[in-house]
């Protein structure tokens, strides 16, 4: 368990024109789609499977199978960017969604919306691009362990070392996976060096 940092040159090159200003929307959604899709595959390293028998076109083979009791939790709205990449290779995977509005002054986040079906079987992922404070991603995962979530883990792209820290505080048993670890946080609380807004740069508005 702890930050699964993921190393990968694919990943670094789609993180690249992530930070260019001057990529526009449709090259950020496909740089974004890129790195979603990396993280999701390493992710789903802890997907829980089950044996099955399946027939080839020679013989019956044992084969194992993805789990049904499979979730991903979007945060609301910049995690939805990563929800097709684990829909794409976890087809079943159920997702629920959380919505978390972060006030500016204080950084507290207060929750709008809540839609979680019932986590206690499987493995539950938490999808939030920018770990910034942290405190969306605490309250995101408080949420999903009330829903009865016992294996968790948690997706984003950047993160910074106070957002990190917070969530390793809160759920220090859980796996945290992200492309990149930033220098800090500003006086307004926006990861440095950064790429912006994620969800103003992935949905154009």
């Amino acid at each position: 368990m702890g930050l699964r940092l993921l190393d990968h040159p694919l990943a670094e090159d789609a993180l690249a024109d992530m930070r260019r200003s001057a990529t526009d929307l449709a090259g950020f959604r496909a740089a974004s789609d890129r790195v979603a899709l990396l993280l999701a595959a390493e992710a789903l390293r802890g997907a829980e499977t089950v044996v099955t028998e399946v027939e080839t076109p020679l013989e019956k083979a044992e084969a194992k199978v993805l789990s049904i009791a499979l979730f991903a939790v979007p945060i609301l709205r910049a995690g939805l960017a990563l929800l097709p990449a684990f829909q794409t290779l976890a087809p079943r995977i159920i997702a629920g969604s959380i919505g978390l509005r972060r006030s500016e002054e204080t950084g507290l986040a207060d929750v709008y919306h809540h839609n979680l079906p019932d986590l206690t079987r499987g493995t539950t992922w938490v999808l939030d691009p920018m770990l910034a404070t942290g405190g969306s991603a605490v309250q995101a995962l408080a949420a999903c362990r009330a829903a009865g979530a016992r294996r968790l883990a948690m997706v984003s792209v950047l993160a910074a070392p106070e957002g990190l820290q917070a969530v390793q505080e809160a759920e220090p048993d859980i796996d945290i996976y992200c492309a990149a670890i930033d220098r800090e946080l500003d006086e307004r609380r926006f990861i440095r060096p950064g790429l912006g807004d994620y969800g103003d740069r992935f949905f154009g508005a």
